[in-house]
């Protein structure tokens, strides 16, 4: 069976909460079009937002997305959501399995408390990619994120396991506060002190920071087997799979923050 596909009509005028859009959800909600969604103070049905041609809910296909469109993927635990276009914030907030993928840019938040599963962006990702909400204690825990394009600040904040990965530049405070998992960023410039306040983890650049905190000690060059072990665990996951591809194991290692225990490192690929 096809899958269901919502086409969006028109850019709608407030910020829209889809998160009653996933595979579960809609394998048990009967008529599609008929399913509420939030939209500041007013309640709205699928119906007056999207075309819906009807098919398989255990895959959901959402054509002509913007960037008002949030909380695609919220909880989500099961069955693939693929979003041609734009997302808004939240994007897979709090998700535990499936997959998701967005062929263009998200908003804040995105794979904010993520347990597991996987999200592939196609574009840049905003501010908090991976992160904590704001007041919880605890960021992505678990599921893997590839993003082809940039991210913003705080990428990783609090960030307790899983693995981030993201083909371009990142902003300031990359794995600030960070407790565990793997923060890879491959592009270009990295912004101001990544790490900041980290207690373990790993941090992998393909270029040094743009400024470094003076609490990461310099423990010179190495030559880290499990980067090949990394690499091979991303592959299997369409255009994003390779993106770890011939960078080699010989690292610089710089272990920190001191000033939240030094049990953390950031590893600065040679070259």
């Amino acid at each position: 069976m096809s899958a269901l596909v919502l086409t969006l009509r028109a850019r709608p005028p407030q910020r829209v909460d889809l998160s009653p859009l996933t595979p579960a959800r809609l394998r048990e909600a009967g008529d599609v079009a008929r399913v509420e969604l939030a939209s500041g103070n007013r309640r709205l049905r699928v119906g007056d937002l999207f075309d819906v041609t009807p098919g398989d809910p255990g895959e959901i296909r959402i054509e002509g997305g913007c960037d008002r469109l949030d909380f695609i993927g919220r909880d989500m635990a099961e069955g693939m959501m693929i979003v041609e276009g734009d997302a808004g914030a939240y994007l897979g907030q709090g998700m535990r399995g499936g997959r998701l993928r967005v062929t263009g840019s998200v908003g804040p938040w995105a794979a904010a408390a993520m347990d597991g599963g996987f999200v592939g962006i196609g574009g840049d990702a905003g501010d908090f990619l991976g992160a904590a909400l704001p007041g919880a204690m605890r960021g992505m825990s678990g599921g893997v994120v590839l993003v082809a394009g940039r991210a913003g600040a705080r990428a990783g904040d609090r960030m307790r396991r899983g693995t981030l990965v993201v083909a371009g530049e990142v902003g300031p405070h990359a794995g600030s506060r960070m407790i565990a998992g793997t923060l890879v960023a491959l592009g270009a410039a990295v912004g101001a002190y990544p790490g900041f306040l980290m207690r373990r983890g790993s941090l992998l650049l393909r270029r040094p920071a743009e400024r470094l905190l003076p609490t990461f000690a310099d423990c010179g060059m190495h030559e880290l087997g499990f980067l090949r072990l990394l690499a091979a665990s991303l592959r299997g996951n369409g255009p994003y799979g390779a993106l770890l591809d011939g960078l080699g194991i010989r690292v610089r290692r710089l272990v920190g923050d001191a000033a939240a225990g030094g049990q953390g490192e950031i590893l600065v690929w040679e070259g």
